[in-house]
């Protein structure tokens, strides 16, 4: 996946949010959000294929539109570290990481599976899956995110809980500090060496962090002012980003003030929404595949988007086929993945 300024975004990992916590109200608010951003994701993807394909105004609009997916999965995932669902001990912290890691391998590897058997990637696919230990690959270069994912993870669960529960999580500790140290400990190894070795992916940016303790307050905090201000915000927001990544810089990095507009704004418009009963049961289900719909998205974006995309001649109907591939892509890949919705499945693919 290309930097973390530009692609890809993807949903919510964390599997013990509020919503799926025994003894909590499930935050039907949350689902709809987190379900949101998933497609929002495959939107960004989708229009980096019409980009990729010569439709770049079209493209450009389309990834604008759900640019703003990534930051508001940090934000959900500092709400549930550190209001909804704050862990209650260490076990429960390494727990949570483990169901984000273990898909994650196991789809790194299909990834680099599919590319091996098609010949798309141009490295070695040995020397890829030894890069994927370090950052995020071609193959499957969406999965960035999780390499800034579960740093954060382990950050905000440590602070928990070394401030709220006064314990000391050694292990989990040792952990964060190894993750810290590691990019200079690479670079020292480089510089001795010689070694050519990949850069390390295991990291996240201030911005990161501060989404996600914003986002926090934003999600526990009582409705901050009328619905129809934060929605004209972010439809505000949402021109200036249009503009910005049109004649300025895309893709525009999450951290740029026009994508910190867009995703406050988007968070301030569907926090706290009330979600009729008779649809919640599908929101709560889509929402517990978002992060299988995530990880195995790309699939239909390579399979769908992108060959339509290649074949469409200039001109005025660019939007329509990206707005119904795209749409055809989140459905199939939120299809997959409530297929495989069994715990036992979806332990492994998340």
């Amino acid at each position: 996946m290309p930097s973390p300024a530009s692609p890809a975004a993807v949903p919510s990992a964390a599997r013990d949010t509020p919503d799926r916590t025994p003894g909590r109200e499930r935050r039907h608010d949350v689902d709809l959000l987190r379900v949101l951003c998933t497609a929002a994701v495959v939107l960004v993807h989708a229009s980096a294929a019409f980009i990729d394909a010569g439709h770049r105004t079209t493209g450009v609009l389309g990834d604008t539109a759900g640019r703003f997916a990534v930051p508001v999965f940090f934000a959900m995932a500092g709400w549930a570290a550190l209001s909804g669902a704050p862990v209650d001990d260490q076990s429960r912290l390494l727990s949570r990481l483990g169901r984000i890691l273990r898909p994650m391998a196991v789809w790194t590897a299909l990834y680099l599976l599919c590319a091996y058997l098609t010949g798309a990637s141009g490295a070695d696919t040995g020397e890829e899956a030894a890069r994927a230990l370090l950052g995020s690959v071609e193959a499957a270069f969406h999965l960035w995110y999780l390499y800034a994912y579960v740093p954060l993870l382990l950050l905000l669960g440590v602070l928990v809980l070394v401030v709220r529960r006064r314990t000391l999580p050694r292990r989990s500790l040792a952990l964060l500090v190894a993750l810290a140290v590691a990019p200079a400990l690479a670079g020292d190894v480089r510089e001795i060496t010689g070694w050519a070795l990949p850069g390390w992916g295991w990291s996240m940016p201030l911005s990161t962090v501060v989404y996600a303790v914003a986002g926090a307050a934003l999600l526990a905090a009582p409705r901050l002012g009328p619905r129809t201000l934060w929605a004209a915000g972010a439809a505000v927001a949402f021109a200036a980003l249009a503009v910005y990544q049109l004649t300025v810089r895309h893709p525009a990095a999450y951290g740029s003030v026009a994508v910190a507009a867009l995703t406050f704004a988007v968070i301030g418009t569907v926090a706290g929404v009330r979600v009729p009963e008779r649809v919640r049961p599908l929101v709560a289900r889509l929402s517990d595949a978002s992060f299988g719909t995530y990880l195995v998205h790309l699939l239909w974006v390579r399979l769908l988007v992108a060959p339509v995309a290649g074949r469409l001649p200039d001109g005025p109907w660019a939007p329509a086929a990206l707005a119904v591939t795209a749409v055809a892509a989140a459905a199939l890949s939120f299809a997959v993945s409530l297929l495989w919705g069994r715990p036992a499945w979806r332990k492994w693919l998340g």
